[in-house]
């Protein structure tokens, strides 16, 4: 699933192992997110959207749309 994951951590200015400590998962889950390796979560999608305070479908693109 297509994301705007990388750009808004760095636009935080976080790595990944602080976003992955906010997030409560590794450091590899967050770079397997934002190399669209793995796809997240509902709760973690919501909890990432919370963390950037920015709606799901602005961070992740609608693959059925």
């Amino acid at each position: 699933m297509r994301n705007r994951l990388k750009v808004l951590r760095a636009e935080a200015g976080w790595t990944q192992q602080e976003l992955g400590d906010r997030l409560g998962v590794s450091r590899q889950a967050v770079n397997a997110l934002e190399t669209e390796k793995h796809d997240p979560s509902l709760d973690l999608a919501y909890r990432i959207a919370a963390i950037f305070a920015r709606p799901v479908e602005e961070i992740f693109d609608n693959p059925h749309a």
